[in-house]
């Protein structure tokens, strides 16, 4: 009987809360992984306040990273000054990620990033934030529907590049998207390419040109699964991942 090749490992990057106790602990919310699991693959959680030999040897054990949201990056790390509306900032975080996108990278493996992923990538690979959008950026629209909305709440439209690798997943031109985020991209990291933008041009999607797969969106496809088109993004993600199981 033929054996089938093992389901990808996709590692997930974590945050840090209090439990109920006031313990605290490394977290993740059970979209991504229900999300990465419909797609086939096996996500398994990257936790903090781990040491670089400690990450590397996670990292030599896993076909992809998917890059999760949650809080704010620190605005040093990007060249910036601190503001009033960043909030939940981790630099154990912050550093732990952009160690973890450069080991990746130097592999060619597979990666996506979800929100805070998005802004990671763009920053570790040198680009800048916006630390509040409706502060700092003329006529933007509301991007922040978190408190008192459903997650899957569609907040606007996006228009996709044309001949970009999101539009030839997504197949769509222009879809409706949720939108769960206080900061976004200002410049662009050399090397990504914008992939979507928002009606008001805030930047909703970046991907690496000529690389196995590298792609990032800022709103969150997880809780979108309802959608073809989003459980497309991790399908196409975990198929990337896959295809370097054995070689």
């Amino acid at each position: 009987m033929e054996v089938a090749l093992s389901q990808p490992v996709i590692g997930v990057t974590s945050y840090r809360n209090l439990n109920p106790l006031g313990f605290s602990q490394c977290s993740l919310a059970e979209a991504y992984i229900q999300s990465l699991t419909s797609a086939g693959a096996s996500p398994i959680l990257i936790p903090l306040g781990l040491s670089q030999p400690a990450l590397e040897a996670i990292v030599t054990r896993l076909d992809g990273v998917l890059f999760s949201g949650g809080g704010d990056i620190e605005p040093e790390r990007y060249g910036s000054m601190p503001h009033t509306k960043v909030d939940g900032v981790d630099v154990d975080r912050d550093q732990v990620e952009v160690n973890l996108l450069k080991n990746v990278m130097s592999k060619g493996m597979p990666f996506m990033g979800i929100c805070r992923g998005l802004q990671m990538i763009n920053v570790a690979l040198g680009g800048t934030l916006y630390e509040d959008l409706l502060d700092q950026r003329p006529d933007t629209i509301q991007h922040q529907f978190v408190t008192g909305w459903p997650r899957s709440f569609l907040a606007h439209s996006i228009r996709i590049e044309p001949k970009s690798r999101l539009e030839s997943i997504l197949s769509l031109s222009e879809t409706q998207v949720n939108s769960l985020h206080h900061q976004g991209i200002h410049n662009v990291a050399p090397g990504l390419k914008t992939a979507a933008t928002a009606p008001d041009g805030v930047i909703e999607a970046i991907e690496l040109p000529d690389y196995p797969f590298g792609l990032a969106v800022q709103w969150h496809p997880e809780w979108l699964q309802a959608y073809p088109a989003m459980q497309a993004l991790f399908r196409t993600f975990v198929k990337a991942a896959g295809d370097g199981i054995g070689s």
